[in-house]
């Protein structure tokens, strides 16, 4: 199976991020904006957790706190589960299944290259099959 590297492709430059000190409130209108589930928050060009709207929803709204007076650090992890260009879909597949988590950012080094998330990895994984069906299917027709 192919590296995230090649997921990464179709989304170069597309890489949102908030900072910690951003309000939860701008963090939502940004994952409502670009329409994903998670965020990574970065410091200074270094990666120091990521929110979602998991975090928001377990955090915020389930705590009776305010999203416009609560900052991105109170609600992020910041142990943050990170892979390399080079790994493979299915190994990140199993590490979100075992660590029961949607997103991935894929880091080079220090720097965050871009994030996957579990959608990205079932509709390549769609394509894929959608791909060995129309070739086995040209075969036996032939």
């Amino acid at each position: 199976m192919k590296p995230v590297s090649e997921l990464l492709k179709r989304r170069e430059g597309t890489l949102w991020h908030v900072r910690p000190e951003d309000s939860v409130f701008s963090a939502l209108q940004l994952l409502a904006q670009h329409e994903v589930g998670a965020l990574v928050v970065m410091d200074g060009g270094r990666l120091v957790g990521i929110v979602s709207e998991r975090d928001y929803t377990r955090k915020v709204t389930l705590q009776g706190r305010h999203s416009k007076e609560t900052t991105v650090a109170e609600i992020m992890t910041a142990q943050v589960l990170t892979v390399s260009p080079g790994t493979g879909i299915r190994a990140c597949m199993a590490l979100m299944r075992d660590r029961k988590i949607r997103h991935l950012p894929v880091v080079d080094g220090v720097t965050v290259l871009g994030m996957i998330s579990i959608r990205d990895i079932m509709d390549d994984i769609i394509a894929d099959h959608e791909n060995t069906i129309a070739q086995l299917e040209s075969y036996i027709s032939t």
